[in-house]
C-alpha cells in the first residue's frame, strides 16, 4: 500500500520542487496551498506524513501543529520552514513535530532522504 504524504506549502515555485522530488511509486504524494486545506485533507485522511511550512495564509503551521494536537493524531510532522529561529523550532517541536528543517540550509535533493525518514525507513 503507498504512503500518503502531504506536503502544505504556499510558494509554488517550492510545491514544484517538492513535487518533482518526492515523486515515487510507493507514495501518493498531496500538496496543498496553505494550512486550511492541509486540515481539511487531514479531516478527509490521516497521512502517513505531513511536511508543512509555517508561515502560509489563511491558517499558519503552527495552527496545523494546533489541530493535530487537538485531534490526537499520531501521524509524523516534519515542518519545512523559512523561520530558522530556535523559538519556532522550539515552538513546533513542543506541538508535536518530529523534526525541523530551515529551507535556506537544506539541500533540496536530500528531501526524499527526509521523507523516507519520516516515514520509518
Amino acid at each position: 500500500m503507498s504512503k500518503h504524504i502531504l506536503v502544505a506549502e504556499d510558494d509554488q515555485l517550492l510545491r514544484k520542487l517538492y513535487s518533482i522530488n518526492l515523486q515515487a511509486s510507493d507514495r501518493e504524494l498531496e500538496i496543498v496551498e496553505n494550512g486550511q486545506q492541509a486540515i481539511d485533507s487531514i479531516e478527509k485522511r490521516q497521512p502517513d506524513l505531513l511536511l508543512p511550512d509555517l508561515l502560509m495564509p489563511v491558517v499558519d503551521g503552527f495552527g496545523v501543529l494546533q489541530f493535530i494536537r487537538q485531534k490526537r493524531y499520531a501521524f509524523p510532522v516534519i515542518v519545512l520552514s523559512n523561520l530558522a529561529q530556535d523559538v519556532d523550532q522550539q515552538k513546533c517541536m513542543n506541538l508535536g513535530a518530529k523534526d525541523f528543517f530551515v529551507k535556506g540550509d537544506m539541500d533540496l535533493w536530500k528531501l526524499a532522504d527526509i521523507v523516507k525518514a519520516g516515514l520509518g525507513g
